[in-house]
């Protein structure tokens, strides 16, 4: 069958899910009176949770005879790994940009990303129902931003269309008819040129693919998913594993082959080069490795991917309450789990560092995020450190990551923004309105600065901004870049939290607990009103006497909370403090619990 191999690209939340769903609808993939959830492809738990697309996955569609093979990726830039070892197995990309929010900071990540490779791009403004788009001048900022990347003048001969991938249409000028998906389905087909590797099709030619996602299946193993790029592969064919260098991992059969058919994979019996694959059978090949023939000995070429800029610390949890919520605890059952999950997830890093500590970096705060969350899913107990940049060393120069900060505010906010991120080290590239009283503003800044700093910024906005980062560069040290400047309320006891005791305490600051919350010495249960830390106990009741008053008993109420989420807690924390971690709860605590140890960690900073 003819096949055509393409990803689709975009920023995030600019329509990339939503329009493979009308994909798969208006291909046939899905019947009229089939049940189909909503963003059918971000099948994860917490992606439907967040909105967004976090883990890449392959589908298939047909249309005219033609099998399109279909890559969604995610499009928010911590994930940006997935989209670089998804685009070495596609051969042309739909760039989706919004037409409202027109070019963004993914967008380009993406973009420079393929014209790298020399895909060919198909160029589609989505969302141009909206009623603030503006998809002439979008256009015109995509062509600006393929000059400013350097694409070639292949590449920069692109189509475009302008569709509305929620309402299933899209058209090739604004004044067509809005009727369905066939012109990008055409265009596809067109534009995007069959798989090379289809030339070297059939048992003439060895076998061989290289492997670009590992995902875990409780009855089949290990399955490897990319594309085939010469010769054909059977079931129980007996194949081998190549690292990079070449060396031989492993040599096994091929026990399961599995075909993309819609939202389904298939058992098939043989598949032939230029189609994307899963395969089951292998026990010890991973993410950039090569299945091959026998006879094989050379591996294929795989693309470096841009290294992590972030790391924390996880390790086990040694807090008193540990050991009663979860049911994964020791550091071997972390070790195993975080070992796992790097060698699926290509962006991160895992480094064990002793004692039980363990070393994890990756490409931003919500990536380390979703991988706590999913532990602690899963029943693990952790304690987590605060995230701290990756630092780099050139010439004697200490280097620092940078990171391009766009951000869209009301003109009224415009003000508090610039003033929080220069006191963060940031500076001001370009600042421009971008109507219906809003401002885009553009920043160069260090990472470490921005830690910690999005829940302020929603704050300062009233909640309606929106920031969007991403890498830059490696550029020097900026300074030193002030933290957290409120202390905290440290509880001196251990028990349950009572209203009494903590109506009193609220008075010195803003509390994370509710009445009837366990606390221990040494947990923080709130934020103090000044800079410094403060020993409080949160389970002190009245005194009851037979003393008779005339004045009745105060009402105790209690300002009601909203208790931190994860990615809050991790940010908010500073060095000398840990997040602990279990199914059930998040607490904050010091690092050193007692209080005559938490003096001398101090007096020794």
């Amino acid at each position: 069958m003819d096949i055509r191999n393409i990803a689709i690209i975009a920023h995030v939340d600019h329509g990339k899910t939503t329009l493979v769903d009308q994909l798969l609808k208006q291909s046939g993939s899905v019947r009229e009176n089939q049940h189909m959830d909503e963003r059918a492809m971000d099948s994860n738990d917490q992606e439907r949770e967040r909105g967004i697309t976090i883990l890449a996955k392959c589908t298939s569609v047909e249309w005219q005879g033609v099998r399109l093979n279909i890559v969604d990726t995610p499009g928010h830039a911590d994930f940006g790994g997935e989209v670089e070892r998804i685009l070495s197995m596609v051969d042309g990309v739909v760039l989706l940009v919004d037409a409202a929010e027109s070019v963004m900071p993914q967008t380009k990540f993406v973009l420079s990303k393929a014209l790298k490779l020399g895909l060919k791009i198909i160029v589609v403004v989505n969302k141009i129902d909206r009623h603030d788009a503006e998809p002439k001048q979008t256009l015109e900022s995509i062509f600006d931003l393929f000059l400013a990347l350097e694409a070639s003048d292949y590449q920069l001969d692109f189509h475009h269309l302008f569709a509305s991938g929620r309402n299933g249409w899209a058209v090739n000028e604004l004044e067509d008819e809005h009727k369905d998906l066939s012109p990008l389905f055409k265009r596809i087909v067109e534009d995007v040129p069959p798989p090379k590797p289809i030339a070297l099709a059939g048992d003439a030619h060895p076998f061989k693919m290289l492997v670009t996602t590992l995902e875990a299946d409780n009855f089949l193993g290990r399955i490897l998913t990319g594309r085939i790029e010469s010769g054909a592969i059977t079931v129980n064919r007996q194949i081998k594993a190549l690292s990079r260098d070449g060396k031989v991992i492993e040599k096994a059969r091929a026990t399961k082959l599995l075909a993309f058919r819609g939202l389904a994979r298939v058992p098939v019996e043989r598949a032939e080069a230029g189609d994307i694959v899963a395969i089951a059978g292998l026990e010890e090949a991973t993410v950039a490795d090569t299945l091959c023939d026998l006879t094989v000995d050379a591996a294929i070429p795989s693309h470096p991917i841009d290294p992590p800029t972030l790391a924390m610390t996880i390790s086990v949890n040694d807090s008193p309450l540990a050991g009663r919520e979860g049911d994964k605890v020791q550091s071997r059952v972390i070790r195993d789990r975080l070992v796992r999950e790097a060698e699926g997830n290509v962006a991160l890093k895992v480094t064990e560092t002793g004692d039980g500590d363990f070393e994890v970096a990756g490409r931003g705060e919500l990536q380390l995020g979703v991988l706590i969350e999913s532990m602690r899913r899963e029943g693990f107990e952790l304690s987590i450190s605060r995230p701290r940049v990756l630092f780099k060393t050139e010439n004697g120069e200490k280097l620092e990551p940078i990171e391009e900060v766009t951000v869209d505010v009301d003109d009224a906010y415009t003000g508090v923004v610039i003033d929080k991120i220069s006191q963060r080290k940031g500076e001001m590239t370009d600042m421009r309105p971008t109507g219906a009283g809003k401002t885009r503003i553009v920043f160069s800044a260090p990472a470490r600065g921005l830690i910690g700093y999005h829940g302020e910024f929603l704050t300062d906005t009233r909640g309606t901004g929106v920031m969007n980062r991403i890498f830059l560069e490696y550029a020097p040290h900026k300074g030193s870049v002030g933290g957290r400047t409120n202390g905290v309320l440290i509880s001196t006891e251990d028990g349950e939290a009572v209203a009494y005791g903590l109506w009193y305490i609220e008075e010195r600051g803003k509390l994370f607990i509710t009445a009837g919350t366990k606390v221990y010495e040494g947990m923080i249960i709130g934020q103090n009103a000044k800079d410094n830390d403060l020993d409080v106990n949160p389970i002190k009741s009245k005194q009851l006497t037979n003393i008779r008053t005339t004045s009745k008993d105060e009402a105790v109420r209690l300002t009601p909370i909203v208790p931190m989420t994860l990615e809050q807690a991790m940010a908010y924390i500073e060095d000398d403090e840990l997040v602990e971690v279990t199914p059930q709860s998040i607490r904050i605590r010091k690092r050193a619990l007692k209080p005559h140890l938490r003096k001398r960690a101090k007096a020794d900073a």
